[in-house]
């Protein structure tokens, strides 16, 4: 079991296609970390780094109708020092 609480950010697995445009998770996206990925202002990123901001959305549809899941925004801390 895992101490999951309010506001953590939580992403349990992904649902990716063939194309390179489906995959579903930073790891695929980067290849493994070896091809960056150029975010908007321009920096690049191979995982995630401390001080990052993830925003995730979801929904699941068919002809009739559409449910989402709302947004969750979390950013990624520093891990804690042990001792």
């Amino acid at each position: 079991g895992c101490n999951v609480r309010p506001g953590d950010l939580y992403a349990s697995g992904t649902i990716s296609g063939k194309e390179k445009s489906s995959y579903g998770s930073m790891l695929e996206l980067s290849w493994k970390g070896t091809e960056p990925i150029e975010l908007p202002n321009g920096e690049t990123r191979t995982f995630l780094e401390d001080g990052d901001k993830v925003t995730m959305t979801g929904y699941a549809d068919t002809d009739n109708y559409r449910i989402g899941f709302g947004e969750v925004t979390g950013k990624i801390l520093p891990a804690k020092e042990i001792g």
